[in-house]
Formats: C-alpha cells, sequence, structure tokens
C-alpha cells in the first residue's frame, strides 16, 4: 500500500499542472506570511499588502521558474509581471460579475481559484516559461 501510494505520489509531481497547484499553495502561505507579519510590527495595512506583493511576486516568479517549469532564467520578470497583471484583471473582472448576481465575494473568490489558476497555469507555461 506505502509503494502505490507513493508512487502515485512520484507521477503525480512529474505533471507540471499538479506542481503548479502545489506551489502556488506554497506561494499564498509566503505571501500571507509576509503580510501578517508586516501588520504584526505596525505597518498600515496599505503598505504592508503592498510589500507583501511585491515580495510574494518574487518569490512565486522563483518558485514556480524553478520548481514547476524547470527554469531560472531572470529576464522572463516582466513577462512574469504582465502575466500577473492579466490574471488580476480577470480575476477582479470575474468577482464583479459574480458580485452582480449577488454571491457572496468570499464563495465567488473560492469558485474563480481554479479557473483562474488554469488561466494562470496556461499563460505562464506559454508566454513566461515556454521552452
Amino acid at each position: 500500500m506505502t509503494d502505490r501510494v507513493t508512487t502515485f505520489a512520484r507521477k503525480a509531481l512529474q505533471n507540471h499542472l499538479i506542481r503548479f497547484f502545489f506551489v502556488s499553495g506554497l506561494n499564498t502561505v509566503f505571501g500571507y506570511s509576509v503580510f501578517v507579519l508586516l501588520i504584526a510590527i505596525g505597518l498600515h495595512y496599505s503598505l504592508a499588502v503592498l510589500i507583501g506583493t511585491i515580495l510574494g511576486i518574487l518569490f512565486n516568479f522563483k518558485t514556480l521558474g524553478t520548481l514547476v517549469f524547470s527554469n531560472r532564467n531572470n529576464r522572463l520578470i516582466l513577462k512574469f509581471f504582465m502575466v500577473y497583471g492579466v490574471t488580476y484583471m480577470i480575476n477582479v473582472g470575474c468577482l464583479a460579475l459574480l458580485k452582480q448576481t449577488g454571491l457572496d465575494l468570499y464563495l465567488a473568490g473560492a469558485i474563480l481559484l481554479v479557473p483562474v489558476g488554469l488561466i494562470a497555469y496556461y499563460l505562464n507555461k506559454t508566454l513566461v516559461f515556454n521552452k
């Protein structure tokens, strides 16, 4: 039984999309931790969000590039920021549409996690970290 689980886990981690979502979870924990730390030391929330977002994007660039796409080319950072901008606009636009239907924003945000994540994966794979 343990060998089957280990084999399954190894095969799953060879899949770029599964690694993308796993690393994205790690990136979320990192970004939120930075935000919490900055709030805890007394920074204004707007500054904490700004710093957390910038550090989060830089951290995400390195982890996604290295752990998901096996690419360490730092020259791709501008493309990565552009993908972040596109996915941000898609996310906000979809949230606005879902809000108009009366859907709770927390639920709407949760619903959008997977489709926006898939879009981010596709854009990163094809536009940023393509080989």
